[in-house]
């Protein structure tokens, strides 16, 4: 297959929700059509004592939560689709945004009882910045939940985006009996089962008396009047599957569809769609295989194959013929048994290949991969090739850094893959004496994944532990102890902010002397970060601001990214 159709049939997006909006359910069913697993075990099933594919940390099963980024890739029918399952927990929000870098869609999953929560909100800021298209999965039907039509209302106006639902549900909770599929002009009866994929009975004409037996009169003239209204407030996005008067393929954004010119509204709400503006919404049941199959289908026709990437140099395009790619994600310890570390690469452009040399720009060194991977969770399975759009699991000896770049040869700066200013700070102590060197391990391999930093602090040479909330506390300890073997304690520290600090490149003179000059005053306030550079920890808002307005010569940044 030509590179440029290896490139089309790529689908790689994230799917991000608040905790316990179902999306690792949501995850799993997907893969379960893919044919990837063939029985899925319920999350928090205390029956089976199974738990989700994608959450394969040990921590993960005893909370049910995702505390780290799960990779996934399967083919459906002619695509092959690549998952990143996100944590939803606010603490892991670093994590979560980087991965987004690393996508070219999102499927957001919204509790049908709860609504827009406010992880939700974030993660959608992060998606309307980058204009990141977006498919909503309203989840949990089975229950009691929210009415449709003011769920559209909450998603339009707390998430900022427009929306047409492509799906509809006929009640819900104990009344729920299934949703008429708007994309595809079907019915589906609800079958619920949770652990395999279940047919579901369809009916193509919504005027059908059959419907009225099925779901009764009351809800079948309820659908007829919703259906009714959804035509007339909501934007048109039916695809449809015959060719056009030319007998012609069209090509809109990056998918080809084959839409009859007359079909202008559909048109559009495709392009809006591809443009970040307008959010496609179907309803269904996650844990009971529902709902699942209709999003699938719909997304593997609308959604965007692998994008352009902005560097600092060019834009980078996935059908050129030359390899580049960045690493988006570092995870420590992914085989106990070998201590081992994996950097995922996102490939942006061309075809990477097993036992070829690429050029490691930060480093400036040739590399060649004997064992590439790609990844169902936890399993890896080595690759010979991969292409734009794919995830590739590389192994780690220390050589990358989250941001790294790799390409045949050019000199690219892949951007947006920042660190943030932690909000939580903790001193980290050994706490077995005979464990140094085990802690040691531990802390540098999980610092390196960057969803927590380290600080050294410059005067008294203690360790500082840098999060974004307390949980990740609780994470990095629990590995510690399970994954390296080793104990720490954990000692407050009182500080309000991280920023790190550099000269004025205008001033540079009057710079250098002000830097040495806030050194002297504020040593016992600077610290190193695992790159060596400065770090100025301010213990409250007002010492921050008096230091910003006393040295203007010197630049405090809130990010690593400078």
């Amino acid at each position: 297959m030509a590179l440029q159709d290896e490139i089309s049939h790529r689908r790689t997006f994230a799917i991000i929700s608040h905790p316990d909006a179902g999306k690792t359910t949501l995850t799993e069913k997907l893969l379960l059509y893919g044919g990837a697993i063939h029985v899925a075990g319920a999350v928090k099933s205390n029956k089976i004592r199974k738990t989700a594919t994608s959450d394969w940390m040990e921590i993960e099963k005893q909370r049910g939560i995702s505390v780290a980024t799960s990779v996934m890739g399967f083919d459906y029918k002619d695509y092959k689709i690549n998952i990143l399952d996100t944590p939803g927990h606010q603490d892991f929000a670093e994590d979560t945004f980087r991965t987004l870098t690393a996508v070219d869609s999102v499927i957001i999953v919204i509790d049908a009882a709860k609504g827009v929560e406010t992880q939700t909100r974030r993660l959608m800021q992060v998606c309307r910045m980058r204009k990141t298209p977006v498919m909503v999965f309203i989840n949990k039907m089975d229950r009691e939940g929210k009415d449709p039509f003011d769920l559209l209302d909450e998603i339009e106006s707390e998430l900022k985006i427009n929306v047409t639902p492509l799906s509809w549900p006929i009640n819900s909770g104990q009344r729920f009996k299934g949703v008429y599929n708007i994309f595809q002009h079907t019915l589906d009866l609800y079958t619920p089962d949770k652990t395999h994929i279940t047919e579901s009975v369809r009916y193509d004409d919504i005027s059908s008396t059959e419907i009225d037996e099925l779901v009764g009169n009351a809800d079948a003239d309820k659908l007829r009047s919703d259906l009714e209204l959804i035509t007339e407030v909501y934007p048109n996005f039916s695809i449809s599957s015959g060719k056009n008067e030319g007998g012609k393929e069209e090509t809109k954004g990056n998918v080809v569809t084959d839409i009859p010119p007359e079909v202008h509204d559909s048109e559009e709400g495709l392009q809006r769609y591809l443009a970040g503006d307008l959010a496609p919404v179907f309803f269904g049941s996650a844990l009971n295989t529902f709902g699942v199959k209709e999003l699938l289908e719909c997304f593997v026709q609308i959604a965007p194959s692998p994008r352009p990437v902005q560097t600092d140099e060019r834009i980078v395009r996935p059908e050129e013929n030359a390899f580049s790619g960045f690493v988006f994600k570092i995870h420590a310890n992914m085989d106990p048994n070998h201590r081992s570390c994996i950097a995922f690469v996102k490939i942006c452009s061309g075809k990477f290949e097993r036992n070829v040399y690429y050029r490691h720009i930060r480093l400036d060194q040739k590399m060649r991969f004997s064992a590439p991977t790609a990844f169902m969770a936890q399993r890896k399975e080595t690759v010979d090739e991969a292409y734009a759009g794919d995830i590739v699991g590389l192994p780690d000896t220390g050589n990358f850094k989250i941001g790294d770049t790799l390409t045949s040869g050019e000199t690219l700066h892949f951007k947006g893959l920042p660190s943030f200013s932690p909000e939580m700070f903790k001193y980290i102590e050994n706490a077995d004496p005979l464990r140094q060197k085990q802690i040691d391990k531990g802390i540098n391999q999980l610092m390196d994944e960057g969803v927590a930093q380290l600080f050294v602090n410059q005067a008294t040479g203690r360790k500082i532990i840098g999060t974004v909330g307390q949980l990740q506390f609780e994470v990095i300890q629990y590995r510690l102890e399970h994954e390296y073997q080793a104990k720490c304690r954990w000692e407050p520290i009182s500080l309000y902010k991280a920023c790190w600090i550099e000269c004025d490149k205008e001033n540079l003179s009057e710079a250098e002397k002000e830097l040495d000059l806030f050194k002297k005053r504020k040593a016992q306030y600077l610290a190193f970060d695992k790159e060596g550079r400065d770090v100025f920890l301010a213990d409250s808002a007002y010492l921050l601001q008096m230091a910003q307005q006393d040295y203007k010569n010197i630049r405090f940044h809130f990010t690593s990214e400078f």
